[in-house]
């Protein structure tokens, strides 16, 4: 597993403490009921592009400030974020809840945990 600087994980704590979180396997299940919500997966574009979950769209952290509202207007609409392990998805989704998203979560374990457990990806 990747070591994180102390600063870094001081952030990703804190903002997890504001955040909802979700995981692997709930994200699972709510693809395979059909729920109606948006994958956005936030890693760098050299990450998505070598692979991504099924369905997933892609909007990296460093831009989803900006770019958020061109994607997904409605602030309302049920937004799971998910990077390499959980993360940047942390992070991106504070932001997006302080812009007013008001159903956003983090996937725990993020893309790395989706495919230790086998579930299906697409490049």
């Amino acid at each position: 597993m990747k070591e994180h600087s102390s600063k870094f994980l001081t952030i990703v704590n804190d903002a997890k403490r504001k955040i909802s979180e979700t995981n692997v396997e709930e994200v699972k299940t709510k693809l395979d009921r059909g729920d109606k919500f948006n994958l956005v997966d936030v890693r760098e574009e050299s990450e998505w592009k070598k692979g991504h979950i099924t369905n997933a769209i892609y909007i990296g952290k460093g831009v989803i400030e900006r770019d958020i509202e061109k994607k997904i207007e409605n602030t309302e609409a049920e937004i799971i974020l998910y990077c390499g392990g959980g993360f940047r998805s942390a992070l991106a989704a504070d932001n997006l809840q302080r812009m007013g998203y008001g159903k956003v979560s983090s996937m725990d374990g993020g893309y790395s945990g989706w495919v230790k457990a086998g579930y299906p990806t697409e490049t």
